[in-house]
């Protein structure tokens, strides 16, 4: 593994142990040659996904860039760093067994749409807002709406 500080090739691995959900292993590593240390982390690939835009660009699917989207949505919201991640395996291991090698777009978003709608409220509204494209106060109100009004049904149930 290279050092992301200095770029030496050889780096030692000084500590292993598997994440919270298993999905992953946590590596703690140590560069020998700047004494630098970082952390990389080693997941269970199932199929090399690609990502088809509006567009019709196709990118290689990026699990890194799904979680900045998702934790810019969390910023300042009372959800712990292990929730979000567990979220965002699940949005992977979901993309992954549709069978599909690749994806479009709008089926990564409504995944992240439909997380975040059962993880917190206000994170669900933030990425709607950009995902949809809003333009007006009015979407926003019509998104509270729908909101307020699966609440309601849901305390029916």
């Amino acid at each position: 593994m290279r050092c992301p500080f200095c770029s030496n090739e050889e780096t030692q691995v000084k500590d292993s142990r598997s994440s919270e959900d298993g999905a992953a292993i946590r590596r703690r590593r140590y560069c020998p040659d700047c004494a630098g240390r970082f952390t990389t982390f080693e997941r269970v690939q199932l199929r090399e996904l690609m990502v088809i835009k509006k567009t019709g660009r196709r990118v290689p699917f990026d699990r890194d860039k799904l979680m900045r989207s998702v934790q810019i949505a969390l910023r300042k919201r009372p959800v712990e760093a292990e929730r979000i991640e567990r979220m965002v395996s699940g949005i992977v291991r979901r993309l992954e067994s549709l069978g599909e090698s690749e994806i479009k777009s709008e089926t990564v978003g409504k995944l992240i749409m439909e997380a975040l709608k059962a993880l917190d409220d206000v994170a669900y509204v933030r990425f709607a807002s950009v995902y949809k494209n809003f333009r007006e106060a009015k979407d926003f109100e019509e998104l509270i709406d729908e909101l307020a009004s699966d609440e309601g049904e849901g305390e029916k149930k």
